[in-house]
């Protein structure tokens, strides 16, 4: 009786002990899954409301987004300028968010979501802050500061290292286009042709841009061999030293006399005199 005793003893001890495994099995199935200790660290957004002027690490992962998307052609300087604004607005038009250029929520989830794959390539903000004013690039954070005083440093850089035959060129185009257009116009139409160039979908050259076929009225009137003035000049000058009225755009357009049906349908930025720009 007593052998009968321990063995149901044993049986008792045996089965609880296989109890307790079973319960630590099911809450540890329960817990949270473990985080690969090797995973490569990309930056995330912050809570921060991302908006114009802004610099910092939020603004270098939204340029590179942006430009991983092929929404932003600039330099990733995490200052977020008016090329910025104008790919922000491009992105938040074509994702159905309110086009508003402010980075919220709703625009960082849409944006991360669609670059899950994205990693980070150029310099951060720590890095890239010393090497604007060497650059001399057409970008967002340059523009910011130029808008307000460019007019102090007419002529005072040459950016792209354009010849004065390309400067005149373009001129010329800024003449034959909005020669009746205000100065913020005129500029805004000389940053269009920077923006061109900049971007892979145009020539790489001013003239290359402005001669492109069917891209310019006043190449196809010849109103593009008309001598410019002194203030067309002086928009080139000031687009080349980073304003950018338009805000990023590629393209323009005269709402009263535009024939194009595609024209209209591009995300519009920005009026500016008789033109509406946009991406």
């Amino acid at each position: 009786m007593r052998k009968i005793n321990l063995w149901i003893l044993a049986g008792v001890i045996l089965l609880s002990a296989s109890s307790y495994r079973l319960i630590l099995m099911t809450n540890e199935d329960k817990a949270e899954p473990r985080i690969e200790q090797n995973a490569e660290a990309v930056p995330t957004f912050s809570q921060n409301i991302v908006t114009s002027g802004a610099y910092g690490q939020d603004v270098y992962e939204l340029q590179g987004r942006l430009k991983y998307l092929g929404y932003y052609y600039g330099k990733i300087d995490s200052h977020f300028g008016p090329k910025t604004l104008g790919s922000v607005k491009w992105f938040q038009s074509e994702f159905g968010i309110q086009v508003d250029g402010v980075v919220g929520p709703k625009t960082k989830l849409k944006l991360y979501n669609a670059t899950k794959d994205w990693r980070p390539t150029e310099p951060g903000p720590g890095q890239a802050a010393g090497g604007n004013s060497s650059s001399g690039t057409n970008t967002g954070g340059n523009s910011g500061n130029n808008g307000s005083s460019g007019n102090n440093s007419m002529g005072s850089t040459n950016s792209l290292g354009l010849t004065e035959n390309e400067i005149k060129i373009m001129a010329n185009a800024v003449y034959g286009e909005a020669r009746g257009e205000p100065f913020e116009g005129q500029v805004a139409v000389a940053a269009v042709i920077l923006n061109r160039v900049e971007s892979p979908q145009f020539p790489n050259t001013p003239s290359g841009v402005i001669f492109q076929p069917g891209a310019f009225t006043a190449v196809a009137d010849g109103q593009i061999y008309l001598e410019p003035n002194e203030q067309a000049r002086k928009a080139v000058m000031q687009a080349l030293d980073g304003w950018d009225p338009s805000g990023g755009c590629l393209y323009y357009f005269n709402p009263k006399t535009a024939t194009s049906k595609w024209i209209w349908s591009r995300p519009q930025v920005k009026t500016i005199g008789q033109h509406i720009f946009c991406m």
